[in-house]
């Protein structure tokens, strides 16, 4: 069995999976960043959704990375003991 590393090497040389993949970028950044930040709190989504005083599928929904608010954000933020960053970098 393959790994999920070597498949996702596989597809990512077709240009038109590259593309879609790279225009995922930022969202894959906040999921990353809010699973990792509720990880190193070793909290599960359902004790997150519990401090937030909401669900477990909208502790998913949020980590998804797909458009989640500000108001989310903050939340979820104090729920695994972290603060909200916002930053912009220039690119190129």
């Amino acid at each position: 069995m393959r790994t999920f590393e070597a498949f996702k090497r596989e597809m990512l040389k077709n240009p038109a999976i590259k593309k879609e993949y790279d225009a995922l970028e930022e969202e894959f950044a906040i999921a990353n960043e809010l699973i990792g930040a509720r990880a190193k709190a070793r909290l599960s989504q359902a004790q997150v959704a519990k401090r937030m005083g909401t669900s477990q599928s909208a502790v998913a929904r949020i980590e998804s990375g797909r458009s989640p608010s500000l108001t989310s954000l903050r939340r979820y933020a104090k729920a695994v003991g972290s603060k909200l960053e916002i930053r912009l970098k220039k690119t190129g």
